[in-house]
């Protein structure tokens, strides 16, 4: 058995909402609205567990060719997620928020809605919270060769520290946990730089389903392992 190890950074994989709808005859967009509320509450499980930061695949950049209706329903749902009363509780819990992603994307209020966020959250001390939208491991990579080529940075200076500062999770530390729900067994494009030797964590719940019983399960389990990183 190891001892209890920092928990810099978990990610996870926000997967299941549309079958955990199916699987109870309820329309796919209950699926979507229950999920966003077991996502706030994650936020606040890991923050009182003193994760540094949290970041959660919500929606990904392969996710715009779903139907326009469900599309529209989770821009709906992240309006609310950024919007002024759901900020405020953040700013109670102390949590800082950071969307990550191809924001240039996303609808002009809602860029406007994330800036804002951003901004009245950013010297909020406890947790980073970043939520992926229209977000994806490649394009991640793909836009930090690109800064990195437009900063004149000559080849033989370009090191895996520099391209960590250029993602869009600027440099944080890599996610020690990674969990997905569902049962699926993949990471499907997610953080797919920063999960180089990060603890992976196959959930067979749905993620409406995610308890923080089933949180803390993880950590206890992440506890268990040894970290080795190849030596």
């Amino acid at each position: 058995m190891t001892s209890k190890q920092q928990i810099k950074h978990i990610g996870i994989i926000l997967d299941g909402n549309r079958r955990w709808a199916k699987k109870r005859g309820l329309p796919t967009l209950l699926g979507h609205k229950r999920g966003y509320e077991i996502m706030n509450k994650a936020a606040k499980w890991c923050a009182r567990r003193g994760v540094g930061i949290l970041t959660v695949y919500a929606f990904s950049s392969e996710n715009w060719n779903r139907s326009e209706q469900e599309v529209n329903y989770l821009m709906d749902l992240f309006r609310q997620a950024l919007g002024e009363k759901n900020i405020e509780k953040i700013n109670q819990e102390s949590i800082r928020i950071k969307i990550i992603g191809q924001i240039k994307r996303l609808p002009k209020d809602i860029q406007q809605l994330a800036a804002e966020a951003e901004r009245k959250t950013k010297n909020n001390k406890r947790m980073i919270f970043n939520i992926g939208i229209s977000y994806g491991g490649r394009p991640d990579i793909v836009e930090a060769v690109k800064k990195i080529i437009n900063k004149k940075i000559p080849a033989k200076k370009i090191t895996e520290d520099l391209i960590n500062k250029n993602l869009w999770t600027q440099g944080q530390p890599d996610p020690d946990i990674i969990i997905r729900t569902s049962g699926e067994q993949r990471l499907s494009n997610f953080l797919t730089w920063q999960s180089a030797y990060s603890e992976l964590f196959f959930i067979k719940k749905n993620w409406p389903e995610f308890t923080e019983q089933d949180l803390d399960e993880v950590i206890s389990e992440y506890n268990q392992r040894g970290r080795r990183f190849g030596q």
